[in-house]
């Protein structure tokens, strides 16, 4: 399906932010290219954009950009750029003769919406408008009261649109499966001197052929301002926390690796190369383990705490950058999986400077290979529990993350044989958790 975004508009209200508003970036993407992106990841490859005021340093960027990607961007320039955004919309209709996805170039949103909106059918006349019913103001502050466009729905369809209609249930999202009727519509809304897209929207309403479709509770932001661009940023990097964050990601890793992700997402650091950094700096806590000091051992535990952290980046980052990489996850476990092992055997070690038994060997045997399977079963855990829970719910987990924070406590008391006990005991335990949740599901 093809997909047209209008990108023609000056942003004068994000002016202090760059002299082209497509261009303008968002944690580390141009406005225009994270709409792309996203709308490629949701399954769409062929794209109409729509310029007008400095048109031709966004054609320049959006060549640059689409190459060596499985994307095709079309060029269309709206010379009457200052008018309404439906004539943007317009000056694509000789070259869309079939129904597309038409969506604003600096509306930010979940793919999920486009997933599901590009499952729907319409009919040849008719359009469909992805609608936020969520209008309480205390509830979605995502959203410029003031500046959206609304939406009167009946029955599902639209019966009225506008931003100053006074009776509204909802907001318009700027997503859209559009047939070929909507340029009709706007020619027609154009006699009325309406040159918006909601006039043409209106149109159609009045002949009962605009239907709606629920966004449910997924985001969507108008970024028109500095204040929605911060909210936006804000937003972005709230979806970031996943379902099988552990403990200590979730209340600890996952605040401070957002942080350091914004100023890394300015540079071309890539993923990769952020967990082969996390990497070194766990083997680096690893060695420390063997020089058999207290203060070595601190030392690296901090080091290794600090990977942790940081080993959170990498997916960020690969998320807000539209680069995940089958490689890249698996990359990244095989290095976890190393330093791990080097952790542990080093913690390992450093008890047997004092007392080195059959007992500790045991015990730090445990630890490793329950630190092993831990992972090794995680796969298949959070699959089942994603599958039973709704989306943005989390659920327990006891990973890698609360390992290698017990690893850092533990140092810092210098009690090296409790922190394998402790590991030992917590991981077989929660394998064995796992085998029974695992077995009880089927």
């Amino acid at each position: 399906m093809k997909c047209l975004i209008i990108a023609a508009g000056k942003g004068t209200r994000l002016s202090s932010k760059g002299d082209s508003k497509p261009l303008i970036p968002l944690l580390g993407l141009a406005l225009i290219e994270r709409v792309i992106l996203t709308a490629n990841k949701a399954g769409l490859t062929d794209f109409y954009v729509v310029t007008g005021y400095n048109g031709e340093k966004v054609k320049r960027f959006l060549d640059g950009f689409s190459q060596n990607r499985d994307i095709n961007i079309t060029h269309i320039t709206n010379e009457e750029w200052e008018k309404g955004n439906g004539i943007s919309v317009l000056n694509a209709k000789k070259l869309l003769n079939e129904n597309f996805i038409l969506l604003m170039g600096d509306h930010i949103f979940d793919e999920s919406i486009l997933v599901r909106l590009t499952n729907e059918r319409i009919a040849d006349d008719e359009v469909m408008l992805a609608v936020d019913y969520n209008i309480d103001i205390e509830t979605n502050k995502l959203v410029d009261v003031d500046d959206v466009t609304k939406v009167l729905v009946e029955e599902g369809r639209i019966l009225d649109i506008g931003k100053n209609i006074k009776k509204y249930n909802a907001y318009d999202t700027g997503i859209f499966l559009c047939s070929p009727a909507i340029f009709s519509a706007i020619e027609e809304s154009l006699h009325d001197d309406d040159s918006s897209l909601s006039g043409g929207i209106r149109v159609l309403a009045g002949k009962g052929k605009a239907k709606i479709f629920d966004i449910k509770d997924e985001y969507w932001i108008d970024v028109d301002d500095e204040k929605t661009l911060k909210k936006a940023e804000n937003t972005l990097l709230d979806t970031l926390k996943k379902a099988s964050d552990g403990p200590i990601s979730r209340y600890l890793n996952r605040p401070i690796s957002t942080r350091i992700t914004k100023y890394l997402l300015r540079t071309d650091i890539t993923p990769n190369q952020v967990s082969f950094f996390s990497f070194i700096l766990a083997m680096l806590g690893a060695f420390l383990f063997f020089l058999g000091e207290y203060i070595t051992l601190v030392i690296g535990a901090i080091l290794a705490q600090v990977a942790s952290v940081i080993d959170g980046c990498d997916g960020e980052i690969a998320r807000l950058k539209f680069q995940v990489t089958e490689f890249g996850g698996w990359f990244d476990a095989v290095l976890d999986r190393y330093a791990d092992a080097f952790l542990l055997f080093g913690l390992t070690y450093y008890v047997c400077f004092t007392n080195c038994d059959f007992f500790t060997l045991f015990i730090g045997f445990l630890a490793i290979i329950g630190a092993f399977m831990n992972s090794y079963t995680a796969d298949k855990y959070d699959g089942l529990m994603k599958r039973k829970l709704r989306p943005g719910k989390y659920y327990f987990r006891m990973g890698r993350d609360v390992r290698i924070f017990i690893i850092f406590l533990g140092a810092l008391i210098n009690q090296p044989f409790l922190i394998l006990v402790t590991i030992a005991i917590l991981t077989n335990a929660e394998n064995i958790r796992r085998i029974v949740v695992l077995y009880k599901n089927g």
